[in-house]
């Protein structure tokens, strides 16, 4: 007879789910947060994140809760590394006498430690080859699975099977609003939008700004509008795009929220861009994309889908990257030629449109509502 799964014999009420990270990490884990949810519906959810995943329990809240801010600790990078704020949220959280805590952070090892110490009923995550047991739901790491699947295989370890694998990114009325606005007031045309999005948080990740205004202008010289995004903070480098540029372009960089650079996403014909969060708000839209993949883990961090999200990249031996700065002349970006992208680009612009832009040059807003 098979023994229950741990959910089954649990049937937790009160479940912390552990992923301290950025955008792009956290869309990779809405298939594993979906298909938790189907499995304990009435079960409270609460995500411990960082504090900008606020929004993003706002906009998930179908799959999560409740943020619990992270205050941060040594050994996790993305915030300032101090163990200061962990004895009162330590406790905190034993207060709350969680059923489940699960570890979706990352591979094991110091993020066990950490769940370990919040007290939970019965813990589940991941371990390393050569960490010790751990009581719970813990299985090995798949380090050959890409990204979002490794979530999905412990959520089946659980006893919450996946039924939907898709990255999905819901859009509000005011996401809607935004770019009705922003489409108003720039001249926005669908049917020929082409985004470029030369940013990315570590500059070991970025292919080179010249070569993305070069890309942009064989683009714009087939009759594309070109639109160059960004955040506020990266404006030096989108306006370094632009100024690189002999086309005249669309500088949009800050002009948007998230909600609102979704939408403009999913009204684009393509989307140029670096290995970064903004393809992965492509795959969740299901928009054409063209992706430089600069030192990061392809295996890992690539879109499923690889018909609709095509993917360059060069392999020199140090990669996959662990700098934020490369010490050896960036041979993994400048490896990577501006004809190539071009040729790709075109190859995916001549595709017959896909399954969110079928039969339509110009996608409604009935449509964007209802794509995740």
């Amino acid at each position: 007879m098979t023994p229950p799964s741990l959910l089954a014999a649990l049937a937790p009420r009160r479940i912390a789910v552990f992923r301290a990270l950025q955008l792009g990490d956290m869309l990779c884990a809405v298939p594993a947060l979906r298909a938790l949810r189907a499995a304990v519906p009435d079960a409270h959810i609460a995500l411990i994140g960082l504090p900008w995943a606020r929004a993003f329990v706002e906009r998930y809240a179908a799959l999560v809760d409740e943020l619990i801010a992270f205050p941060g600790a040594v050994g996790f990078p993305e915030q300032p590394e101090s163990n200061h704020g962990l004895p009162a949220f330590f406790a905190r959280m034993r207060e709350r006498r969680f059923d489940l805590a699960i570890q979706l952070h990352g591979s094991g090892g110091i993020a066990n430690a950490l769940l370990h110490q919040l007290g939970a009923c019965a813990d589940a995550g991941f371990v390393q080859p050569d960490e010790v047991p751990r009581e719970g739901c813990f299985i090995d790491w798949p380090d050959a699975l890409p990204e979002p699947e490794r979530y999905l295989a412990l959520m089946s370890a659980l006893g919450a099977p996946a039924h939907d694998r898709r990255l999905t990114f819901p859009l509000t009325e005011l996401d809607l609003d935004e770019y009705t606005a922003l489409r108003t007031y720039h001249g926005i045309e669908d049917e020929r939008l082409v985004l470029v999005h030369p940013g990315s948080q570590l500059p070991s990740r970025r292919w080179p700004a010249e070569r993305f205004a070069a890309v942009a202008d064989h683009l714009a010289a087939d009759g594309w509008q070109i639109a160059i995004t960004g955040t506020a903070a990266e404006a030096p480098l989108t306006c370094a795009v632009l100024g690189a540029m002999s086309a005249p372009a669309l500088h949009l960089a800050g002009a948007t929220s998230l909600g609102g650079l979704a939408a403009l996403v999913a009204h684009a014909r393509l989307v140029v861009c670096n290995d970064t969060g903004i393809s992965h708000i492509a795959a969740a839209m299901a928009s054409a994309s063209v992706v430089i993949a600069c030192g990061s883990d392809t295996r890992r961090w690539a879109p499923l889908d690889h018909a609709r999200h095509r993917v360059l990249a060069d392999y020199p031996a140090c990669r996959p990257c662990m700098f934020r700065d490369c010490p050896y002349g960036h041979p993994c970006a400048l490896n990577v030629q501006v004809e190539q992208v071009v040729e790709t680009a075109r190859e995916q612009l001549a595709r017959a449109p896909g399954s969110l832009h079928e039969g339509t040059v110009s996608l409604s807003f009935e449509d964007l509502h209802h794509v995740a």
